[in-house]
C-alpha cells in the first residue's frame, strides 16, 4: 500500500511538472504574441523617405534588339561590374533595333538619363513607359550599335 501511494505521489508530481512546465510556454508564447501585436518589426522608413533618396543601385532589364546570341548575357557581367543591378536579360519583341534604346519605367527618368550617359546614348534615345508590372527602374534595349556603347 505504501508502495501505491508512492507511485501515486510520483505521477502527482510528475503531471504537476508536465502542466507547470505547459504553463510557463503558454505565458511566454503569449507574451510574445502580445509583444509582435504592440511593437511590430515592420519599418516604414523608406515609405517616408524621398524615392530618389532610397538608393543610388539602378535595377536594369537587359534585351537584345539586334538578333546577336548572346549579347544580353554577355552585357550583363559588365554591367554589374560598373555597379548596375541587372534583374533580368532576355530578347526585345523584335531584331531591327538600329540604335540601343533606354527606356524609364517609372516617373522618374533621371535614372534612364543617367544609364544613357554612362553608355554613351543620345538623350534623344531614352523614352519613358510608365507601367505598375514594372518593378525596376530602366529597360536597356541593345541595338546594332551595341559595339560603340562606352563599355
Amino acid at each position: 500500500m505504501a508502495d501505491s501511494k508512492q507511485e501515486k505521489d510520483r505521477s502527482s508530481l510528475l503531471l504537476n511538472t508536465a502542466i507547470g512546465f505547459l504553463g510557463f510556454l503558454l505565458f511566454i508564447l503569449v507574451f510574445s504574441l502580445i509583444a509582435r501585436v504592440l511593437f511590430p518589426r515592420i519599418s516604414s522608413d523608406r515609405v517616408e523617405q524621398d524615392p530618389a533618396l532610397i538608393s543610388n543601385v539602378i535595377q536594369l532589364e537587359v534585351l537584345n534588339g539586334c538578333g546577336v546570341p548572346g549579347l544580353a548575357t554577355n552585357y550583363t557581367s559588365t554591367l554589374r561590374g560598373y555597379g548596375f543591378d541587372v534583374v533580368e536579360t532576355g530578347n526585345f519583341d523584335h531584331f531591327n533595333v538600329e540604335k540601343s534604346i533606354v527606356i524609364a519605367r517609372s516617373n522618374q527618368t533621371e535614372n534612364a538619363l543617367r544609364v544613357a550617359r554612362a553608355l554613351g546614348i543620345e538623350e534623344e534615345h531614352v523614352l519613358r513607359e510608365v507601367s505598375g508590372e514594372f518593378y525596376l527602374d530602366v529597360t536597356l534595349v541593345l541595338g546594332a550599335d551595341y559595339d560603340t556603347l562606352n563599355l
